[in-house]
């Protein structure tokens, strides 16, 4: 379509995070107009980086650690970034001590000493097998002694305190595609990823993005809510751009709930506080991040000259502290997965199905978690679908 401002619009996209340039670009390549509308004042999403008034790149949504498997996800986005070889590092400050997370068996060893430690690790390894990532929950229905020591120690120094303060729920009550994302790890690996591929894009996140979405077939409009231009006719199943009846396609990336007024309930989601710190000297921390895992109010410390490997003097941290997601003044950042939530999320599927050529795509559209490699998978299916 031609729309009121002389534009030719083949297919709309709400957002310009990794899900909505993503399918930019690839369309853009096809020979379609794509219309990114973003309601931020910048492209990215929450993966937006930027350089603070001491220099250091930071991210201004909380840390972003690219991994992946996947050898199609890694081509794609190496055309637009070379890489800084960064193997992501976490430890744990436990009432002061230091330890590797995911609890590994350099953790075990640290925690048990050696003479026990030894033994505790023959026990895993014979139970799970070597190189294993076994979830917390799973490790605590082990009817040996030792295993449940293990796991007892684990439930309530890293996992316990840490889940109530980011979820406000208790770990059973979390849903196990999270608990996953925290096993025991039974190898000396200390990284916190294990993927064949990872690392920071070089120049950062923003000149990434810069260069996918640099296209003559991609236009983009910053500050601008996509309510104030389009509208349903949810009688008749159309879709409205500008006034004007839109057929080609829209791919919506956003808060399905917020963009539609909660007409069928507000999706509940945890949201996050990050309060930025510099200090004079060269490293605040040891490690990238630091979680804190008991006592203190906020869940983790990032330093950010650790992941981008910039040499410059001082050093800035965020630390994060998790807050019950009220309105759209906060950035939901975790969809709350229970059946409930799940059910609400899937009436606003159900009132959109009938528009054939609306998309839901991403992290808060979908109301699901996604690590930056598995919306970029997701957004190059949805293009298999056109």
């Amino acid at each position: 379509m031609i729309d009121d401002r002389g534009e030719n619009v083949d297919t709309l996209i709400i957002g310009s995070g990794f899900a909505g340039a993503t399918v930019a670009r690839i369309l853009a390549e096809r020979g379609e107009k794509v219309k990114i509308i973003e309601k931020r004042p910048h492209i990215g999403g929450n993966c937006y980086d930027e350089y603070d008034e001491y220099g250091i790149l930071v991210h201004k949504y909380g840390p972003h650690i690219f991994h992946t498997n996947d050898q199609d996800v890694y081509e794609f986005l190496s055309r637009f970034t070379s890489w800084y070889d960064y193997q992501h590092e976490v430890v744990g400050n436990v009432y002061g001590k230091i330890i590797p997370i995911p609890f590994n068996l350099n953790t075990l060893m640290i925690v048990f000493g050696e003479e026990k430690g030894q033994a505790l690790k023959q026990e895993l390894i014979d139970t799970y097998g070597e190189n294993a990532r076994v979830p917390i929950l799973e490790l605590q229905k082990s009817s040996s002694q030792g295993i449940q020591e293990v796991a007892q120690y684990v439930y309530e120094n890293i996992f316990l305190k840490y889940t109530m303060k980011q979820w406000n729920q208790k770990p059973e009550e979390v849903d196990q595609s999270v608990t996953a994302r925290v096993p025991v790890l039974i190898s000396y690996d200390n990284r916190y990823f294990q993927d064949k591929y990872q690392g920071m894009p070089k120049d950062g996140y923003t000149k990434l993005f810069e260069r996918m979405l640099e296209h003559e077939n991609i236009d983009i409009e910053l500050s601008k809510d996509a309510k104030e231009d389009l509208t349903f006719d949810f009688e008749n199943h159309k879709i409205y751009y500008l006034n004007q009846e839109f057929k080609g396609k829209v791919i919506f990336t956003g808060a399905i709930d917020e963009f539609f007024d909660n007409r069928l309930g507000q999706l509940p989601y945890r949201s996050l506080r990050f309060d930025f710190e510099h200090y004079p000297q060269d490293y605040y921390q040891s490690k990238g991040v630091v979680n804190y895992t008991v006592s203190e109010d906020y869940t983790r410390i990032t330093e950010f000259k650790y992941l981008t490997g910039q040499l410059c003097q001082g050093t800035t941290i965020i630390k994060e502290y998790p807050e019950v997601y009220k309105d759209n003044r906060q950035v939901p950042y975790y969809a709350i997965l229970n059946p409930e939530n799940i059910m609400m999320h899937q009436k606003y599927v159900d009132l959109m199905k009938p528009f054939e050529n609306f998309y839901l795509l991403g992290r808060l559209a979908q109301y699901k978690y996604y690590n930056i490699d598995g919306i970029v998978k997701a957004a190059i299916d949805l293009t298999k679908q056109f």
